[in-house]
């Protein structure tokens, strides 16, 4: 259920809050095997590496590896707080930082351009449970858009669900991106739509 009084605020995730993105990130039964690192790779890793590592090992490269990108300042996205508390998390990027979708046959079907605009992504969002439903994954797309003004700005691309039993829906649902402006532009794959917006 989510709690009746909200008080939201956000954080940019960089060493300094690497910390609360521990926080959220290691909460039981949640995310603390990606790590979102997925779409941060280019492809699969080698099966003949993953055969051999235990849940608990690629759990700990994960983590590793992102630790890195955020050291070196190639990972971006927003933390969201509940008085003080992480319980949200919104992944965007450049299209260099977040590379995996364009190896996609979806998305190399669609031959689409960004018309000389930089072309940034929003991927990911992950809300603590006793959260969901309450606005924290539309306050992290918020803030993430602010970012992306206040770095240059360009083209905004996004993924979002059609439907909540959708199995991607950590891309987020097509109202929250539709309340900010986006336009749908091309279906993407059975249950989720390419959506973009220039900012």
């Amino acid at each position: 259920m989510v709690p009746e009084h909200q008080n939201y605020s956000t954080r940019e995730l960089s060493s300094r809050t690497w910390p609360d993105f521990e926080r959220l990130f290691r909460k039981p039964g949640e995310w603390d095997v990606c790590w979102c690192m997925y779409y941060h790779r280019t492809g699969p890793r080698p099966k003949s590496e993953v055969q051999l590592e235990t849940l608990q090992q690629s759990a700990d490269r994960n983590r590793r590896d992102k630790k890195n990108l955020v050291k070196k300042g190639c990972s971006h996205g927003i933390l969201v707080y509940s008085d003080g508390d992480p319980v949200g998390w919104c992944q965007y990027g450049p299209k260099e930082e977040l590379p995996r979708i364009d190896g996609g046959r979806k998305y190399r079907k669609l031959s689409l351009d960004s018309g000389g605009k930089r072309l940034w992504r929003i991927t990911c969002f992950c809300v603590d449970r006793r959260h969901r439903n309450g606005g924290v994954a539309s306050q992290g797309l918020h803030a993430a858009l602010n970012s992306i003004r206040k770095k240059g700005g360009g083209l905004v691309e996004a993924f979002p669900a059609t439907h909540r039993g959708a199995l991607a829906v950590w891309f987020g649902t097509v109202p929250m991106f539709k309340k900010e402006g986006f336009e749908v532009v091309a279906p993407f794959g059975k249950s989720n739509v390419l959506m973009r917006l220039i900012v």
